[in-house]
Formats: structure tokens, C-alpha cells, sequence
């Protein structure tokens, strides 16, 4: 595939949106070390990646790793250390090959690897790349770039059910004042919840493209989170909505994947039974 028709399809949408996000939180923070840290996510992912297409016999998608390493790095505060930020790479990238059905990852490997990073490294996760420290007009970037990503993919349903739920149950649990759900309204944490929902939950391989099961995963995800949100805080919330968003998309798959067999095998008899 030639450079200008890579550039028109999803992975190169959302590379795009992360480099150009990368460059403009840094200069917003006036240091290096968000693009520094980039690099190390990028080597060690791709590293890994190729020791395991060797061993496992598989295609490697030197792209779609790319994209985990930048989405890493763009959560993770920039003045992580470099080992750090290379075992959250790792992480995600061993559940991308480790983590499968049908040969395709069942969680989203970022928010895998950022996950087991808070409980294993401890991490402080900033999603500085959100620019969640910068003014807020620099939401309008957010706001871009994830439409043309959402578009590109055709997750509108999947975006806009997850981000009306969560919005609503964040009002209602502040009306209860069974928890500060005004964190959550607030720079950084509006920042972060609109660039996952742009750029994570629409993961297309672990994500529904039909628009039912894109409504369905979408407020499932929502949901999941609110409650983790609502009992814990803390940094998880998002990623285990997600993952409860994408188990359901695994089951859906696991679901029609035995039902079409099953079909396929009363075809099979009724045609037998002609013979």
C-alpha cells in the first residue's frame, strides 16, 4: 500500500491524530520527554512484537503497534521513567498476541498494558496527550481529530451511546452525593474521557461494527466505568468499562461464530438427508 492511500485509512487517521497530539502537548508543556518516551514505547513495542511474530508464526502489524506505543505514551505523565514506560509497552503488546480469538486481540492492548501498569509500576497516568494541562480551547483538537477518526471508522453510535450515558450517570451520582462526580466534568478527566472515547474505545478489533452492538458496548462501557468510578475513583474506571465492552464483544463473536457452525451443519444433514 503506497504512503497517500495508508494515510486515508483508520490506523493512519488515528497515527496521524497522535503524532500531531504528541508535538502539540509538548510544546504546551515545554519539554522533550513526552517525545522521548514516545521513542522508547515505540522500540520496545515493536521489539516485542517481532520476537512474537517469530515465535507465534504471525503477520506482524507494525502500524497498529505503533499507534498502542503512542497511545501509551500520551497517557502516561511524561516524566515517567524510561524503564516504565517500556514494561507498559510490553505488557500491552504480549496481550495483543497473547490475548486473542481468531488471531485478533479481545481487550484493547493500551488500556491492557496502562491497566496492569497502575497495580504493577505504580504509574502516574496524566493523559497529558489530552491536554488536560493546557487551555481549554485545546479541546477543539480533541475534537477534530477524533471526528474524523469516529467517521472514518463508522462509530458514531459506539461514541455517542458511551459518552451520553456516562455523562448522565455522572449527573445523577453527583445529585446523590454518592460521589464527586465533578472530578470527573473537569480538566484533566473531561480530556481523557473524550480522547478514549475517540481513540480507544473505537479499536475496531475489539470493538462491534454493527450499530446495535456498537449502542449496546457503548453503554455497557459507560456503565461499568461509572460504577468503578463511583466505588473506587482512583485511574481505572475507564479501562475496565472498556474491557467489559470488549468481553462482550468477545462473546458476541463466540456467539455467532457457533451459531453459524451450527447452521452450517444442519445445512450439511438436510442436504445429506436429500441424497
Amino acid at each position: 500500500m503506497s504512503g497517500k492511500k495508508w494515510f486515508k485509512t483508520p490506523k493512519g487517521y488515528v497515527a496521524t491524530a497522535m503524532v500531531f497530539y504528541l508535538f502539540i502537548a509538548s510544546i504546551g508543556s515545554k519539554s522533550m520527554l513526552g517525545i522521548e518516551n514516545s521513542m522508547i514505547a515505540i522500540v520496545a513495542s515493536i521489539f516485542v512484537d517481532y520476537i512474537l511474530c517469530r515465535i507465534l508464526d504471525r503477520r506482524s502489524s507494525k502500524d497498529s503497534t505503533v499507534i498502542t506505543a503512542l497511545i501509551i505514551s500520551l497517557i502516561l505523565s511524561f516524566t515517567t521513567s524510561g524503564m516504565v514506560v517500556a514494561g507498559t509497552a510490553i505488557l500491552a503488546i504480549l496481550s495483543k498476541h497473547l490475548l486473542v480469538y481468531k488471531k485478533k486481540p479481545i481487550v484493547n492492548p493500551a488500556a491492557f498494558g496502562l491497566l496492569l501498569s497502575i497495580f504493577i509500576f505504580q504509574t502516574g497516568q496524566s493523559w497529558w496527550g489530552a491536554f488536560g494541562d493546557l487551555p481549554a480551547w485545546t479541546i477543539l483538537f480533541l475534537l477534530i481529530g477524533g471526528y474524523f477518526v469516529t467517521e472514518r471508522v463508522n462509530k458514531f453510535p459506539q461514541v455517542f451511546s458511551f459518552l451520553g450515558t456516562f455523562f448522565v450517570l455522572l449527573l445523577i451520582l453527583g445529585l446523590s452525593s454518592k460521589g464527586d462526580a465533578a472530578d470527573a466534568l473537569r480538566p484533566p478527566f473531561i480530556n481523557a474521557t473524550l480522547f478514549f472515547a475517540f481513540f480507544m474505545l473505537t479499536d475496531p478489533p475489539t470493538s462491534p461494527a454493527k450499530y446495535k452492538q456498537q449502542i449496546f458496548f457503548g453503554v455497557l462501557a459507560a456503565v461499568s466505568g461509572v460504577i468503578i468510578y463511583g466505588l473506587f475513583g482512583g485511574l481505572t474506571y475507564l479501562f475496565i468499562g472498556l474491557f467489559a465492552g470488549n468481553f462482550y464483544n468477545y462473546w458476541n463473536k463466540c456467539f455467532n461464530s457457533k451459531a453459524s457452525a451450527m447452521r452450517q451443519v444442519t445445512k450439511t444433514q438436510r442436504a445429506d438427508s436429500k441424497l
